[in-house]
């Protein structure tokens, strides 16, 4: 992407908007801001009297999106915030800031996904290194190198809910004897064979799909993080009428999940602080893409959004 460009398709653009509500004047904050594609809508509807906070983990979407909400003529307040969205609030306390509107799109940007230097996929060859922040952490070439055989089956059972996790990691290590991993294109290759055939009644995705989004969880700690943001979540809202936390009463916070695995973990946080008068389920099922989102957009297919609604003192729960 261009500096002041938003070439890419943002998921689920039109229900964030209308399950979100931005308006003029409110604190827009974009726990995952990728491209910036989701922001730059948000920017028209919140005007020059509005703030925007874009955090991100990947540094170089972070500058390109900042650069471009600036490029695009957005003339509020834009802050741009390093780092995974588990810290981020505790640095919106930090600066004093409430969210009126909340996103944690959960999915990649689209420059990531393609670009083979990430590794996040074994679409085209590339180094093994899968973190999205690559200024730190371990990466997946140290991971598959490093890590005993049961602790590699447990973390492809358990991030990608792969049957064949132990034949897979027993292959790993077989392998790794003879040389290291090195390259997205040969663990792939080395899982193939290890997994077999798809189970009966499986959809026919390849069969390195698995291990591949296990391994990328382990190394960003994905789960972990959301974990940690959802705890903030309920925090924000259980304090918001009494003092002043970084949700304020009535605000909108939605995540966009791709796998079961995250969308699980949001759905029983979400019910949980409803069942408790701390939020309103706007959202009741998950917002998902149309036919025509998923003929322009093949991203959107596995997308789903939920969304609540933080409530305010003696505000009822009109479930």
């Amino acid at each position: 992407m261009d500096e002041g460009s938003f070439d890419h398709i943002p998921v689920l653009a039109r229900q964030v908007i209308e399950l979100l509500g931005p308006e003029a004047g409110d604190v827009y904050v974009d726990a995952t801001a990728g491209l910036g594609g989701h922001a730059a809508m948000v920017a028209g509807l919140i005007g020059p009297s509005g703030t925007i906070v874009l955090n991100d983990l990947d540094a170089g979407n972070l500058e390109r999106a900042d650069a471009a909400l600036r490029a695009s003529g957005f003339q509020g307040v834009l802050h741009a915030i390093h780092g995974s969205f588990a810290d981020l609030p505790r640095k919106l306390e930090e600066m004093g800031l409430r969210a009126d509107v909340v996103l944690a799109d959960l999915g990649f940007a689209s420059n990531q996904v393609d670009d083979p230097e990430r590794g996040l996929t074994f679409r085209g060859d590339g180094p093994l290194d899968m973190r999205l922040d690559r200024s730190r952490g371990m990466t997946a070439a140290e991971m598959v190198n490093e890590f005993d055989e049961g602790e590699l089956a447990d973390v492809i059972y358990q991030f990608g809910e792969e049957r064949a996790s132990r034949r897979i990691a027993s292959a790993i290590v077989r392998r790794r004897k003879v040389r290291p991993f090195e390259t997205t294109g040969d663990l792939a290759e080395v899982v193939r064979k290890a997994a077999g055939p798809p189970p009966k009644g499986r959809k026919r995705i390849d069969r390195a799909t698995r291990t591949f989004q296990a391994i990328r969880i382990a190394v960003n700690g994905e789960l972990d993080a959301l974990e940690t943001l959802l705890v903030q979540i309920e925090r924000g809202a259980r304090e918001a009428a009494r003092r002043e936390t970084w949700l304020r009463p009535g605000a909108r916070v939605g995540v966009i999940s791709f796998h079961s695995l995250e969308d699980r973990p949001v759905k029983r946080a979400f019910v949980a602080m409803a069942s408790e008068g701390l939020a309103e389920r706007v959202t009741r099922k998950p917002a998902i893409a149309d036919e025509a989102e998923e003929s322009e957009n093949p991203r959107s297919r596995s997308a789903k959004f939920r969304v609540i609604k933080v409530l305010r003192p003696g505000e009822p729960d009109r479930r």
